[in-house]
């Protein structure tokens, strides 16, 4: 497969894409911002920029010369998943990275969900067919589980209030989960890009760590060096709010939902891969991170 070296982005200034276009400059690749012509939002200088409408016409004029694109926009962006799928192809894109940053092929999530990943899903297997289709056009999807730094920062409801010092400790607190750094994200999104056979019209799967809330906790109050206001709760009681939420059209029912199905506990649902050696996270080059370097990084914002 021919080299990869000119790369377009969608939602470069997302919470995913901030850190995958910095990655993507840094590895010195040929990077373009591409954004709706309406929007307001700021990019790095340096980093060519079109703004555009997110009609397949245009995507694809916006795509021409790119050798992959990749799609972190996110959920309000997963109407466009297949226009700019279609785009790609017809402008002879090589590899398109797909808007799936999510927990991967074989998660059991709650039902609840279900829209989402039909949505999610509707995306993969268009490109799926294409890539069928027409060999010289090839899609990577990537399964990261919980972006743990971001997460910690931006979600107290996940348990852990940073400025409060305080956390909320679900069950036992010793569900395991796996979770890749935004940083471990960027190297991803790099590494399926210098891989391009080896990640060919497939899922990867990524993770910087295997953790729990307990040892999370830990770590957070050896870095903060005093201990922590911790409560208790339960995710029984967060399904039975987050369904009761959703009934009564509540939004909320969504940050109950999902902190109930990441650390309910001996479910073992929020496992990307059991083993580093069960993931990909050596072949893309995806470092291995401790708690306590998560906790650091989550701790300096």
């Amino acid at each position: 497969m021919a080299t990869i070296q000119r790369v377009a982005i969608f939602g470069a200034s997302g919470h995913f894409g901030v850190p995958i276009t910095d990655a993507l400059v840094t590895a010195g690749f040929d990077v373009t911002i591409i954004t709706r012509a309406e929007s307001s939002s700021t990019f790095p200088d340096g980093i060519p920029v079109i703004r555009t409408s997110y009609t397949i016409g245009k995507l694809t004029e916006a795509l021409r010369g790119q050798d992959a694109a990749v799609c972190v926009v996110g959920i309000p962006g997963i109407p466009h998943h297949k226009a700019m799928i279609d785009a790609a192809e017809a402008a002879g894109v090589k590899r398109f990275i797909l808007n799936e940053f999510d927990w991967g092929p074989d998660f059991q999530g709650l039902p609840e969900f279900n829209d989402i990943s039909a949505g999610r899903a509707e995306g993969r297997n268009h490109a799926a067919a294409l890539a069928e289709a027409n060999h010289n056009f090839t899609y990577t999807g990537i399964a990261i589980g919980n972006p743990i730094d971001w997460a910690l920062r931006a979600f107290p409801f996940m348990g852990f209030n940073i400025p409060e010092r305080s956390a909320v400790i679900f069950d036992a607190g010793t569900e395991q989960f796996t979770a890749t750094t935004l940083q471990g994200i960027g190297q991803a999104v790099v590494g399926v890009l210098r891989k391009p056979a080896e990640t060919a019209n497939r899922r990867v799967k990524v993770r910087s760590l295997k953790v729990c809330q307990n040892e999370i906790l830990e770590a957070f109050e050896k870095a903060t060096g005093n201990a922590w206001d911790v409560k208790r709760g339960s995710t029984k009681d967060l399904l039975v709010s987050g369904r009761r939420k959703k009934g009564e059209g509540d939004g909320s029912w969504v940050m109950d939902l999902v902190v109930a199905q990441l650390y309910e506990e001996g479910v073992g649902r929020s496992i990307v891969a059991a083993s580093r050696e069960e993931s990909d996270a050596d072949l893309l080059g995806v470092e291995e991170e401790t708690v306590d370097g998560v906790v650091g990084k989550a701790l300096k914002g």
